[in-house]
């Protein structure tokens, strides 16, 4: 009768299958030419014949639909698309007769039409909110169940048959939601009856119980099959509140039984009950009144997020219009609170983190340019224009787009992709979930459901052009528009704000920009209108291009710490920079120099004002190239040639300078840019360090010249982290001076010109210049750690070093000398100074009277440098496990091993440590908690002065500093706690090594 050509082109996938079921006994002759014609509108050919056969055994009146050309495609657009509801009809034949139902009555049904037709179904008698039904227990809960799956036929029917499924989708997720507001109204009506049981019918009535709709049963835009979330609130007249709370609780929890346990028919969904004020640990049902004393002293951003959509759907009516009513205020000042809109982006990101890998590429709802993109960008724009615009008061998010729209917070194009992006998602979601009608928001795998999906989602006339293929293209175009929109669309409004663009994009009120702009994280809106009016005024291509690039980069200045500090940054370096037209196609073409540069304008205020007198230097952001730091040859060639140009003279040090303040500039840039590691920030720094003091000795030791004969050779010897080349920005130099007299010269006379070297090089380092070299961190040289300190000659000379070593050095002396390299000055001389040295910090071992005494001096230091009222736990040079732990555990290490382990003869810790696990003189689990704790304390170090401006070696207690502090160190938003938590478990635990190998304790 027909031929396999025709099964394929109907859309069968199990030709032969669907050959047998034409000619099953149950299909009557007169029905199989009108078979075909209605299966190939399905979306599951396969499936509809299927369940046909399975229903004509059990009602052979089904097959009589075949042939009447009103309900014949109705009929099977309903058996191809859902199995579950092809089962309920096999449970329930008499169901059938909604197959035949009109067009009128298959139409959208009121709220109340709902209720009433769902209290009838369980015989419910009483007054309106606290009804009782006469059909309990069992009984009841099937009554009530089979009547809710009957109006999800209709709305099925309706759906599927639609010619414009995407025009539908809003009325159909309301519809659902009214029927499951319905069928809970009744639950509790069956509740109240099996309750009679256990309480008084009397207390039972005087009971007003409210359940409060959240989620997408609250917006009326609930899927077929979803979790029913849920807020109870109560009260009582003349009724003890324990007994009117235990009352409540016990309907609450019959009505979810009823609703959702198992049975002969089987449950319709979960109540949950989770987003009530402390979740699961609180008390099921509060009164209004405690409801708002939680929200007012405790609820955190979310909940108030979450009760957006808060809707009373059954019980006391009245009580549920005083819940919305009492929560309506604090939703729409929510986003005043301190970090809100971080924690809404937070809360999205935690969202997508926490879906298995293996599921995110599949994802319609949670995935990146899914269901949940468009409704938290959505959300977060209600409630932050929603305290000053009422318009924006609506649950469902298609009509949150559209009031969004025509109030100018979206662009009229962005906001009909985004509502034509959403349907479509959502029709999809409900296509997939109607199948079984199970909890799914996964694009299936195989083919042929995929094919089905796709012919699922579209109009009966259009089925036969829709393949697997298509609806990936189509899935696929959906989440890369959403995800772009998502990304930006918060931000753009604040474009014709600024600009005032023509009527045809978006235009705030003032109002409106200042309330986007304090949700963004600006503390003072009004400035940063300004600021922005003055970036956008004008015809000029600057502001015209500004007006442009001002919605991203206000986003990306809103991600830091301190926006406001940002902007005005950015305004005055595009002051400072008018129209270089580097500076405006840097922007323009490099995102991630425009990002690199707002993110560190408003997280450091060290290096805007870096930037700040040193504009030109942001053209390094859009080049890693030139974010690279100089070698030291580089600096000193560099140096040189200034100092050349400028007769070695005062003028020419005030430019080697400003090339130092440029180059930790760079190196501050390339280390935010995660291009240099600690390690590489420590000789960068210490490099750039090197290149001054060798300028300034050049310029000094000219200077003698120029009165005099130069009668001795001076080097500068580094010491301490400076030695060690692990300095962070603005470290001092510990020095030592050392030199040599030229043959036939006066050794007093040449110790006399020493000194003055000396003495004029740390003039030259930190003097005042004219003009000033402005945010300028100056290079102070400290020579205590000389032979007998301060009391002991500025320089002496390489024999005095020598025989003051061999004669009266003592165990802390050789400590120091551990770090020593040469810095500046004659090479000559600084390699012979450097054997004497070595002789001296790695010749002789430890006794046990060294290591007593090296013990006794860092207890010493422990008890008395630390300052008071510092807290120990958290001072990253002398606190428990901080830099000074780590770095004497190594030194002494290396005063005892060095001889027989050559590789620990070197001055930087972190070689030192990782040369200690090699040769296995500690664990090499020991060297990664003594590592870890002191790179986390040198990045802390650094990322305090670069945060905040300010020197410390405390971690900062301020939440707003501690929080810049952790961006630094890479952290994400709201990162602050977290750094705090890192830093006290990695020092505690250096700690705890150090205890053991330093001091001996167990």
């Amino acid at each position: 009768m027909f031929s396999t050509r025709d099964f394929i082109t109907a859309g069968f996938d199990d030709v032969e299958r669907a050959r047998r079921f034409l000619e099953a006994p149950e299909l009557a002759e007169s029905s199989r030419g009108h078979l075909l014609e209605g299966l190939s509108t399905a979306a599951d050919p396969d499936l509809a014949l299927l369940s046909l056969v399975r229903l004509a055994e059990r009602a052979p009146e089904v097959v009589g639909f075949v042939a009447d050309d009103r309900i014949r495609p109705r009929l099977f657009r309903l058996l191809g698309a859902s199995e579950a509801l092809a089962e309920f009809l096999l449970r329930h034949p008499d169901q059938l007769a909604l197959i035949e139902l009109d067009d009128a009555a298959c139409s959208q049904q009121s709220a109340g039409e709902l209720r009433r037709r769902a209290l009838e179904s369980v015989g419910a008698e009483g007054p309106d909110g606290r009804w009782v039904a006469a059909e309990a227990g069992a009984e009841g809960a099937q009554a009530l169940r089979v009547a809710y799956r009957a109006e999800v036929v209709r709305i099925a029917l309706r759906d599927l048959n639609a010619a414009d499924p995407l025009a539908v989708m809003p009325s159909v997720g309301a519809e659902l939601a009214d029927a499951a507001a319905a069928a809970i109204e009744a639950a509790l009506a069956v509740g109240r009856a099996d309750l009679a049981e256990h309480f008084d019918p009397e207390d039972i009535a005087r009971v007003r119980l409210s359940v409060i709709g959240m989620g997408k049963c609250g917006a009326r835009e609930l899927n077929y099959i979803s979790d029913v979330d849920v807020i109870y609130v109560h009260a009582a007249e003349d009724l003890d509140e324990s007994v009117a709370a235990g009352i409540a609780a016990a309907l609450a929890s019959a009505m979810a039984q009823i609703v959702g346990s198992s049975g002969i028919e089987p449950g319709l969904w979960e109540v949950d009950p989770n987003l009530r004020p402390e979740g699961k640990e609180g008390a099921l049902s509060r009164t209004l009144e405690s409801h708002m004393t939680y929200y007012q002293r405790w609820a955190q951003s979310w909940e108030f997020q979450a009760l957006l959509k808060a809707r009373h759907l059954a019980g006391d009516g009245e009580l549920g219009r005083d819940y919305e009513a009492a929560v309506s205020p604090m939703i729409w000042s929510c986003s005043e609170r301190d970090g809100f809109v971080e924690s809404v982006q937070g809360m999205r990101r935690r969202v997508t983190d926490n879906i298995p890998q293996q599921e995110v590429a599949r994802q319609i709802k949670l995935g990146p340019g899914g269901l949940r993109d468009v409704e938290f960008t959505v959300q977060l724009l209600q409630l932050v224009h929603g305290r000053v615009d009422a318009s924006l008061h609506v649950r469902d998010t298609t009509g949150a787009i559209r009031e969004l729209s025509e109030a100018g917070y979206i662009g009229r194009t962005d906001a009909i992709d985004f509502d034509s992006a959403y349907r479509y998602l959502r029709v999809l979601e409900h296509r997939i979930q109607l199948v079984h009608l199970r909890r799914t928001h996964l694009m299936p795998t195989k083919e042929a459901a995929q094919r089905a999906l796709a012919r699922a989602a579209q109009p009966p006339a259009a089925v036969k052009r829709h393949t697997a293929e298509l609806l990936a293209k189509r899935w696929q175009q959906t989440k890369r528009q959403v995800k772009s929109l998502h990304e930006r669309i918060f931000y753009r409004p604040l474009l014709a704000t600024a600009a005032n663009l023509s009527t045809d994009d978006v235009k705030l009120s003032p109002e409106a920009a200042q309330a986007r702009l304090a949700a963004l994280g600006y503390l003072d809106p009004q400035g940063a209108m300004r600021h922005i009016e003055a970036l956008t005024a004008g015809v000029s291509r600057r502001a015209s291009l500004q007006r442009q690039l001002l919605p991203v980069l206000l986003g990306w200045i809103a991600e830091g710490v301190s926006p406001d500090a940002g902007l005005l940054g950015f305004r005055r370096i595009s002051e400072r920079l008018g129209e270089s037209p580097w500076y405006l196609g840097l922007l323009r073409d490099s995102n991630a120099a425009a990002e690199r540069l707002c993110r560190i304008l408003s997280s450091s205020r060290l290096l805007t004002d870096w930037l700040e007198v040193s504009p030109e230097s942001v053209a390094w952001l859009g080049s890693d190239d030139e974010l690279k730091p100089l070698r030291s040859e580089q600096l000193l060639r560099e140096n040189s040639a200034k100092l050349r140009r400028h007769n070695n003279s005062e003028s020419g040090m005030r430019l080697i300078r400003i090339n130092r303040r440029r180059e930790m500039l760079r190196t501050a840039l390339a280390e935010g840019a995660g291009l240099i590691d600690v390690d590489e920030v420590g000789l960068s720094l210490s490099n750039a360090d090197g290149a001054c003091v060798q300028a300034a000795l050049t310029v000094a030791e000219q200077e003698v010249e120029d009165e005099s004969e130069l009668l001795t050779d001076l080097v500068v010897i580094a010491m301490g982290r400076q030695g060690g080349q692990e300095i962070s920005y603005g470290s001092d130099a510990d020095v030592m001076y050392v030199h040599r007299p030229r043959e036939g010269a006066d050794a007093q006379v040449a110790q006399e010109q020493a000194a003055r070297i000396a003495t004029r090089i740390s003039q030259l380092l930190t003097a005042p210049l004219r003009p000033a070299v402005p945010a300028e961190i100056k290079l102070t040289v400290d020579a205590a750690l000389r032979p007998e300190g301060k009391q002991g000659a500025l320089a002496r000379s390489l024999d005095s070093y020598r025989e003051y070593y061999r004669k009266w050095a003592v165990t802390w002396e050789r400590q120091a000398l551990l770090r020593a390299r040469p810095m500046a000055g004659e090479a000559a001389v600084a390699a012979a100074f450097m054997e004497v040295v070595d002789e001296v910090r790695y010749g002789t071992g430890l006794s046990d009277d060294d290591r007593r005494e090296i013990r006794r001096i860092k207890a010493r230091v422990e008890a008395e440098r630390l300052p008071r009222g510092a807290d120990p736990a958290l001072h990253v040079k002398l606190g428990r496990g901080g830099l000074s732990d780590v770095e004497w555990l190594v030194q002494i290490i290396q005063m005892e091993h060095a001889q027989s382990h050559p590789v620990l003869k070197t001055q930087s810790t972190r070689q030192a440590l990782r040369a200690i696990a090699a040769e296995g003189i500690l664990a090499g689990e020991d060297v990664q908690l003594l590592d870890s704790a002191w790179t986390l304390a040198t990045r802390v170090r650094s990322a305090t002065l670069i945060a905040t401006g300010r020197p410390s070696d405390v971690l900062p207690r301020s939440w707003q500093d501690l929080e810049a502090v952790a961006r630094w160190c890479g952290y994400e938003q709201g990162g602050g706690g977290h750094l705090e938590e890192d830093y006290r478990r990695a020092t505690r635990l250096a700690r705890q090594v150090f205890e053991r190998h330093f001091y001996g304790f167990n």
